[in-house]
């Protein structure tokens, strides 16, 4: 028992013998520098870039790509090598002193009573908006979110120019902490939105603006993950100056026509940094560049000192670099590289979207464009800088082409949705603070699925199959199968023989026919409801808000189905061709189809659109005298299109069907869709305007004329000309065949 208890103290002693051991080396390795022997300068220990968050981090760097006498005389730095961590959190303090601000800390929603209004404060004295950020400020102003009311503002945005935050370029504006402080409603920044492009200058390229931001929103480039204020800030595109306003340049590929492979797998073409800070990745795109399907280019040739740091590959660089076209790359290769460059952002980004060409994106820490709303996974290869070699080849080699297929239809839609103007990158930013702030819960799938979230208006329903343009996703969905006849009078009802009350009784007689809805904008009081013939189906006369030409496409709460016939009082149809021009709109519920077609030309002597009636085989409007659309663009025409357009339109009373086909067209990029031919819808209006004391608008010239000065104002709205040519024309079965009438089911539609 004796021994156990001397054993049990022996190997006790034994192990704090050891600990102290230990102990000792550890404190023997760390000797204290003497007080009068200064310590050399160390060299700062390289931080690894800051990784994304679909990958799992790594305290370890990977062993540089390049060989050991090039790595240390020409690798370029990494992100914040020259400042201290103390100074890197001393500056990101100083922009971000509200590091935690959201909406619910840092935003006022009380200055929101009014709606969603935006304010752009007047230029001061001395201000000098860049072009670029006249851009911006013209696309606010220009949009049904813009008020020159600032008590009536819910965001307000500075006309001083804060998009180059770099101190050593030309657009760099002075003294902005002090212009913006002076604002009577800055509050802290509260309710404010500042945009900017570049911040930070060489050779760091910190997120330094210059002046403190406080609690406004910030709509950054090239954002980092580590500083952004998730549901707060919005990250936005690096675009150049010469981005358009409007309009955009047109995507390269169209949605549905491509094919599933190019001549090469995956290209870049940029600069190589040799000194400053930079990416690693460019130093090291040589090692999987093959010349052949991979083809991977730098240049060390830009800046004025480039010669002076020239290395041994800068040479043989330039020499490859100078063979290729980078236009012609992007339009021949499924995959484009988008590594980091100065910044997180790349002008490469949207370069590769507009040629649907799938991003393959190497820039740890980057928070990608508008990413609160857009799925990147299905439109984008997120890598890691620091796997290049493991992950970049062997990620676009093995992808398939059915996926690769996918990915390539998807950037096209977001290139055509939110990217390809200034004026769609300003007002996707403004709609989703508008969503946050109206607590709108606008899906993903209206988002990321055509026509994209700008033009599915949360306001009218937070449901995907209230709109007429996700049936097809959505399984066991699809619009209603009657319809509401909304007849526009501007004339009296004279007596039970006039064509209006033939076409009640006529479109009444229709199976699908769910009501009828008369608009009375005449200027005569409402006839009585003994006036007005019986019908088998609900007839309901309201007088319309205004005597104005766009209240025939208020969304009026009536209109309870999803398809609506807008009929002209003049028009004539008959019931068989109501229900044959309805089956056909339920194959294309996102499509104007009608009878009455109408065309654009390009007047090349003039160098404007023309607008002509000529009877042809090729169309692009079909008029809403007599056309079946869905209701939810009785919403969008309201709400949608600046109220100046509305106005024009109703001072004229003429255009309001080109603008409905305009809006249509621009939100599908198709055409609409013409159902058998109607030869009779013209003639029968000028014989019942030679036949009546008032002249038909048709018949007038001055009424053409105003059609053709609609087409260019319209045009210059939109900033393009989104009508398309169609030759195509939906018939019935057997119609016109030399068979026997009785075979025919539309049967009185040949008889007209």
């Amino acid at each position: 028992m004796h021994a156990k208890k001397r054993y049990l103290l022996v190997s006790v002693g034994a192990g704090l013998l050891f600990l102290f051991y230990l102990w000792a080396l550890q404190v023997r390795r760390v000797p204290a520098a003497p007080a009068a022997v200064p310590v050399p300068p160390v060299s700062p220990v390289p931080t690894p870039p800051r990784p994304s968050r679909p990958w799992a981090w790594s305290p370890r760097l990977l062993e540089p790509y390049l060989e050991g006498g090039e790595q240390e005389a020409d690798s370029p730095q990494l992100p914040h090598q020259h400042t201290s961590p103390r100074e890197r959190r001393s500056v990101r303090d100083n922009i971000y002193k509200n590091k935690r601000c959201r909406m619910e800390t840092c935003f006022d929603f009380s200055r929101c009573h009014s709606g969603f209004g935006v304010y752009v404060y007047p230029p001061q004295r001395g201000d000098q908006a860049s072009e670029t950020y006249q851009k911006i400020l013209s696309a606010i102003e220009e949009s049904r979110f813009h008020t020159t009311d600032p008590s009536r503002a819910c965001l307000y945005v500075l006309a001083v120019d804060t998009l180059d935050r770099d101190q050593l370029s030309a657009q760099y504006v002075q003294n902005v902490r002090l212009r913006i402080q002076n604002l009577p409603t800055w509050n802290d920044g509260r309710n404010h939105l500042i945009f900017n492009l570049y911040s930070g200058t060489w050779p760091d390229y910190t997120e330094d603006l210059g002046f403190e931001v406080g609690q406004a929103m910030l709509a950054k480039a090239s954002a980092d993950a580590v500083n952004f204020r998730p549901n707060f800030d919005i990250s936005i595109p690096l675009f150049s100056k010469d981005h358009p306003l409007k309009g955009g340049g047109m995507a390269f590929g169209t949605i549905n026509d491509k094919p599933p492979s190019r001549k090469y797998l995956l290209v870049f073409k940029g600069k190589r940094y040799l000194t400053g800070i930079g990416s690693e990745t460019r130093n090291a795109l040589y090692h999987i560049h093959n010349g052949d399907d991979i083809v991977l280019l730098t240049t060390c040739k830009h800046g004025k000192e480039w010669e002076k740091h020239k290395d041994s590959r800068c040479d043989r660089d330039n020499e490859e670099y100078s063979k290729y076209d980078y236009q012609e790359l992007l339009r021949n290769s499924s995959f484009c590289l988008v590594p980091r460059g100065r910044r997180l952002g790349s002008f490469r980004f949207l370069e590769a979207l507009q040629a649907a060409c799938i991003p393959v994106i190497l820039s740890n820490g980057w928070e990608l464009p508008f990413s609160e709303v857009i799925d990147w996974k299905k439109a984008a290869i997120v890598g890691d800088e620091r796997l290049l070699l493991q992950q970049v080849p062997s990620i676009t080699r093995s992808m398939g082409l059915d996926r690769i297929l996918a990915l390539r239809q998807q950037t096209q839609l977001l290139w055509d949705a939110y990217f390809s103007s200034v004026a769609k990158i300003v007002l996707t930013t403004l709609e989703i603070i508008q969503d946050r702030v109206e607590s709108h819960v606008r899906s993903r799938l209206l988002w990321n699925s055509l026509p994209g979230g700008l033009y599915a208006l949360p306001q009218y329903s937070a449901d995907p199959a209230q709109f007429p343009f996700y049936y097809a996703i959505l399984a066991g969905k699809s619009p209603s199968q009657q319809f509401t006849a909304l007849i526009h009078m501007v004339s009296p009802l004279q007596s039970q023989i006039s064509p209006v009350v033939k076409l009640i009784i006529a479109v009444a007689k229709s199976k699908f026919c769910a009501q009828i809805v008369v608009l009375w904008t005449c200027e005569k009081p409402l006839p009585p409801r003994n006036k007005w013939p019986s019908t088998s189906v609900p007839l309901t006369v309201i007088e319309g808000q205004t005597k104005k030409m766009s209240s025939r496409f208020f969304p009026h709460k009536v209109i309870l189905t999803d398809a609506v016939l807008s009929l002209d009082e003049d028009s004539v149809l008959s019931t068989n061709e109501v229900d044959f021009a309805f089956i056909v709109w339920q194959s294309f519920p996102e499509r104007i189809v009608g009878y009455p077609a109408r065309s654009h030309y390009w007047d090349s002597s003039r160098l404007r659109w023309g607008y002509t009636s000529k009877w042809t085989n090729d169309y692009s409007m079909v008029l809403t005298g007599a056309a079946f659309y869905h209701r939810y663009y009785h919403y969008l025409f309201t709400h949608y299109v600046p109220s100046s357009i509305l106005t024009a339109v109703d001072h004229m009373a003429n255009c309001e069907d080109i603008l409905m086909n305009f809006l249509v067209s621009a939100v599908t990029r198709q055409p609409p869709i013409k159902v058998t031919q109607k030869k009779q819808y013209k003639e029968t209006l000028m014989t019942q305007s030679t036949k009546s004391s008032k002249v038909s608008r048709w018949a007038d010239p001055d009424h053409f004329a105003q059609r053709q000065t609609c087409m260019n104002v319209f045009s210059r709205w939109l900033g393009f000309m989104p009508l398309v040519h169609s030759q195509m024309r939906l018939d019935p079965v057997l119609f016109r065949d030399q068979v026997s009438i009785l075979r025919k089911k539309y049967r009185d539609i040949e008889k007209l």
